[in-house]
């Protein structure tokens, strides 16, 4: 892959989305956030967000990764790679609403294959046509990396089941209608060397003994973050996702390719900070009336800076090709995790300092930019997460 800020894909029907993709977002999703007043710290709404849906959908990038028995498009994982870069790459408040990817059909994984029919109908396909919007609700105050060690409890009940837990960091959970619950089955995992076992549950978010609060405001300022508190809600039996202690396999079984498709979003990121910093280093003058791209510090800056966004796209999009062929690609989408989050945070910091003063002055770009990707060393798996799982695949203790 030959180095450009603005890659030329040589598939012609990738290049041909991509371009598409950049029209969209450079023009009318750009306006119709001007017009709103939309920023990144903006309280999004449903009112907000619905037309983007529709109107992605409409150009076919909605849910684009599906089969097209889906309405999609079945595009590779290189595809829609792309994509992700490219809506990462244009700084666009909505960007994650243009794939599904906030509260749409990428938020919810693959679960479309463990759905019965009445789950599909009810659920899934209205996600699909951008009629509904859910959360992925695993995560916990204590049980983050060790997700194992959940307090959230499932206990049978007739017909049903009840869950009492509280959740956290449920992403799109301000504007979702439902929510993918994984819950420890009530009697597992109580006696000393007992394993837990878990089960996703499809959980209606106005079911009584279920609130929608809001959760704790990240780094990054988005208000995209809700609190799931259930307290002995009651949730059907066919609202059971997939079988009864498959709720762990459910949650962590799609985490590979996520893992490896969160790398395209950072890149592009990265890929954003640095054109930012090209052209301030080339409008921004010195003593004398030089541009600061002229000073030899501040190029090194910029070909360090270009050198590791090479070396994590390629990276990034070798383990895309090795997964589209069919291969294992476990121990590569660690090593993407890691390195991509690491070098974008490194490439943001070194577009911080050569901004100065712009660059510490929050509701500018690189500035945001900066807190964002900070963020990713840690979401989807610590950087020590991601090291533990490279050496644990080298020593065959998988």
């Amino acid at each position: 892959m030959t180095f450009s800020l603005r890659p030329t894909h040589h598939d012609p029907e990738i290049a041909a989305l991509v371009d598409r993709l950049r029209t969209y977002l450079d023009g009318e999703l750009a306006d119709y956030e001007r017009e709103r007043g939309i920023t990144h710290e903006s309280r999004l709404t449903r009112a907000d967000l619905e037309p983007i849906w529709e109107r992605s959908r409409e150009l076919g990038f909605y849910g684009i990764h599906l089969p097209e028995n889906y309405g999609g498009k079945n595009i590779s994982a290189t595809a829609l790679a792309a994509l992700k870069e490219e809506v990462g790459a244009a700084g666009r408040v909505l960007g994650h609403s243009v794939l599904g990817e906030m509260g749409g059909p990428l938020r919810a994984g693959d679960i479309l294959r463990h759905a019965t029919d009445y789950q599909l109908d009810k659920y899934l396909l209205p996600l699909v046509r951008g009629e509904r919007a859910c959360c992925f609700s695993l995560t916990e105050t204590d049980a983050g990396s060790d997700v194992r060690s959940m307090r959230t409890v499932a206990v049978r009940d007739g017909d049903g089941y009840r869950l009492t837990g509280h959740k956290v960091f449920s992403s799109a959970g301000p504007f979702a209608d439902f929510a993918i619950v994984i819950a420890r089955m009530a009697g597992t995992g109580e006696s000393e060397g007992e394993k837990p076992t878990f089960s996703a549950f499809l959980v209606d978010l106005d079911s009584p003994g279920c609130t929608v609060s809001d959760g704790a405001t990240p780094m990054s300022g988005e208000h995209i973050e809700s609190d799931i508190v259930l307290d002995d809600c009651h949730v059907p039996a066919e609202n059971l996702l997939g079988e009864e202690g498959m709720g762990m396999r459910i949650a962590l079984g799609r985490v590979t390719t996520n893992r490896l498709l969160h790398c395209p979003t950072l890149i592009g990121m990265a890929r954003r900070a640095l054109d930012l910093t090209l052209e301030r280093t080339r409008t921004r003058k010195v003593a004398g009336g030089r541009p600061l791209l002229e000073l030899q510090a501040i190029q090194h800056k910029v070909a360090d800076m270009a050198t590791e966004l090479y070396a994590a796209r390629s990276m990034t999009y070798d383990a895309l090709a090795a997964l589209d062929r069919g291969e294992d690609v476990r121990t590569e989408a660690f090593m993407c995790k890691l390195f991509v989050a690491e070098s974008a945070f490194r490439i943001l910091d070194e577009a911080v300092q050569i901004h100065g003063k712009e660059g510490l002055t929050q509701g500018n770009e690189v500035e945001f930019l900066f807190r964002k990707v900070r963020m990713f060393r840690v979401l989807t798996g610590t950087s020590e997460i991601q090291r533990n799982g490279i050496a644990r695949d080298l020593a065959g203790l998988r």
